[in-house]
């Protein structure tokens, strides 16, 4: 179960290679199931038989925000999502509008410099990342498109109820997700009249 107080339903935003992971794992391990949107824009990827490469992934997801509306990736996830639960790789304003009319939903971002951000993906090494700094940077500015049916990460990150910076330890993430969901208690769980 999770610490008392928590949110029952977490959606993670951020950049690229931030850390919303390591959230993701940090809250599993506090009793929240996992979910990701992205998951859901692989599953259409591969039906559409496209890889799961960066670009056809962003391809697909916008290409279902266009067509079925900018919170089609939640709607299609909702059926699966039973608190607590965390919902990893929320790209869109739209997908933050049809999360909020779940109860207890709680937005976290998880942000860092784009220089450590471009170190983990080097790391990482997955299918699509870039490979210079500059195409790194180059790429994220095409992921914050002014298309309500794109990748917006930039505008989600605004609506985020609280924001942990990922720019040192993993202790110190956990330190700080631990601070901003207790702030978050009172939101998230009003008193009874």
């Amino acid at each position: 179960m999770p610490p008392a107080g928590w949110p029952p339903l977490i959606g993670l935003a951020g950049p690229n290679a931030a850390g919303k992971g390591e959230v993701a794992r940090y809250l599993q391990e506090n009793g929240y199931a996992y979910h990701s949107l992205s998951d859901v824009v692989r599953e259409e990827a591969l039906r559409r038989g496209l890889t799961t490469g960066r670009g056809d992934l962003v391809q697909t997801g916008n290409d279902l925000r266009r067509r079925e509306g900018p919170g089609a990736l939640v709607i299609r996830l909702a059926p699966r999502l039973v608190p607590p639960a965390v919902v990893d790789s929320i790209r869109n304003p739209g997908e933050v509008e049809a999360l909020r009319r779940l109860p207890g939903f709680f937005l976290l971002a998880v942000d860092a410099p784009s220089e450590i951000r471009f170190r983990r993906t080097r790391e990482r090494g997955r299918q699509g990342d870039a490979t210079t700094l500059e195409e790194f940077r180059r790429s994220e500015q095409r992921e914050n498109s002014a298309r309500g049916d794109e990748l917006r990460i930039a505008a989600t990150l605004r609506l985020a109820d609280g924001v942990v910076m990922n720019d040192a330890t993993l202790a110190t993430l956990r330190q700080r997700v631990d601070g901003v969901l207790v702030r978050a208690a009172p939101a998230a769980d009003p008193p009874a009249p």
